[in-house]
Parts: structure tokens; C-alpha cells; sequence
């Protein structure tokens, strides 16, 4: 028996030879949902691990100075602090609740002129060690943001990427941590608002990584030999 549409057979074909490999091989959406899971599991699991890093009493009796800078479209960094306060407290919330001890913005600005914390994003160790002497601080945690807000023509739709490094120094300037994460997503009208967004979720991870490096490494060489018996 003839088939009553002849023309179905060679159109099936040739979707067949048009879709992607997965879809020849029995992709299912779940698989991906799967993979997803796997991912946010393996995540929590690095993040719990990196806050039960046992860390020094007297460490986390040491004041920490945490400074945010952003990258503005023409290269200059802006580090007026009272203009970040919301991304301050995304990282300063989340090193206290670890028992951490930090300065506030306002103690900052009280003890410190603003060319002395610009000199922390130009690399100007002198003044930096001077200000961090003058403060007090025993270690510095220098936060730099940068966002990018593109229109997705596409999509009809504001998308916003977020860079952040945050780089932990002692007083001395000896280095301890450096930290980087990048997130993007789709925006509304207050891209802002989600450039802010982006910053506070990636705070989950950012925060955990500085603070497991912090107990690590933090101590002087000098601290962490035993005493000779």
C-alpha cells in the first residue's frame, strides 16, 4: 500500500539532518537540569567547606579596613566611599557575621583623606601603608567593581556585566588574597539596581573564598612555626 502522504518522509529527513546532535541523541531539558544541580551542590559544598577553615582567636580580633572601588566607562576609578555604600555592607555583613572585625565607611572617612584611599586603587604603597598605620588597620581588603550595561537588540532588553576583584593585603602590604568573579544577566530599566543585585550574589561566594585564605595565610611566617621545645 502506497502511503496516503509520500511528501512527510523526506521532510522528516530533513528535519532529522537539520537538528543539532543532542536532539538526534535523546537530550532531555532534565539532563540539563541535572548538571544545574550538580553544579549548585558542588558549590555549596566548596563554600562550606572554605567557612569551616578553623581560623586563629586572634585573628579574628584584628581590624580589617575594606575599601570599594569602581572601574567608570573612561578607566577612572571612583573611590568615593560613601557613594558605595550598598555594595560595602554586601561584603562588610557577610565578614562580620564570620566574626570578623571591620571599620565602618564613616571611621574610614574620619581617619583617612580621600587621596590616601585613592591610593590603594593607584598602587601607591607608601601612602596606602601610611594610611593604614594612621587608622590603625592590621589588614586592608580592597574591593574593585566594574559593571557594563549593553541593550540585547535581540531581545529588546538591558543586559548588565559585573567584574569584581576583591584583593586582601596585611598593613604591611604583604599580599594574602585575591579573589575574582564576573556574573551578567538581563536588566530591567534600573540596570543599577541589578548591577547591585549581581554584586550581593556573587558576595556568597567572594566572601567564603577571602575568608578561608584569610585564616590560611593571614598569620606572620613567625606566628605559625611552633615554639622549640
Amino acid at each position: 500500500m502506497r502511503p496516503r502522504h509520500p511528501v512527510l518522509l523526506p521532510v522528516l529527513l530533513a528535519f532529522l539532518a537539520a537538528c543539532p546532535a543532542w536532539a538526534q541523541q535523546g537530550f532531555k531539558f532534565s539532563q540539563q537540569d541535572d548538571a544545574d544541580r550538580e553544579e549548585q551542590a558542588a558549590r555549596a559544598d566548596r563554600i562550606a567547606a572554605q567557612l569551616s577553615t578553623p581560623c586563629r582567636a586572634d585573628l579574628k580580633n584584628k581590624k580589617i579596613m575594606v575599601v570599594i572601588g569602581e572601574v567608570q566607562s573612561n578607566g577612572y576609578i571612583a573611590a568615593q566611599q560613601q557613594n558605595y555604600g550598598p555594595h560595602f555592607q554586601a561584603i562588610n555583613a557577610r565578614l562580620r557575621s564570620l566574626g570578623l572585625r571591620t571599620y565602618t565607611p564613616a571611621e574610614i572617612r574620619a581617619q583617612i583623606a580621600q587621596a590616601e584611599i585613592d591610593a590603594y586603587f593607584k598602587n601607591d604603597p607608601d601612602a596606602a601603608l601610611s594610611a593604614s598605620k594612621r587608622l590603625g588597620a592590621n589588614f586592608v581588603l580592597r574591593g574593585l567593581i566594574s559593571a557594563q550595561a549593553t541593550r540585547n537588540a535581540m531581545m529588546n532588553v538591558n543586559q548588565v556585566s559585573v567584574n569584581m576583584q576583591f584583593t586582601l593585603y596585611g598593613s604591611d602590604g604583604r599580599l594574602i588574597s585575591t579573589v575574582d568573579a564576573s556574573e551578567n544577566s538581563y536588566a530591567g530599566a534600573d540596570v543599577a539596581k541589578m548591577a547591585l543585585t549581581l554584586v550581593n550574589e556573587k558576595a556568597d561566594e567572594v566572601v567564603p573564598a577571602l575568608y578561608a585564605d584569610y585564616c590560611t595565610r593571614a598569620a606572620p611566617a613567625s606566628a605559625k612555626r611552633p615554639a622549640p621545645k
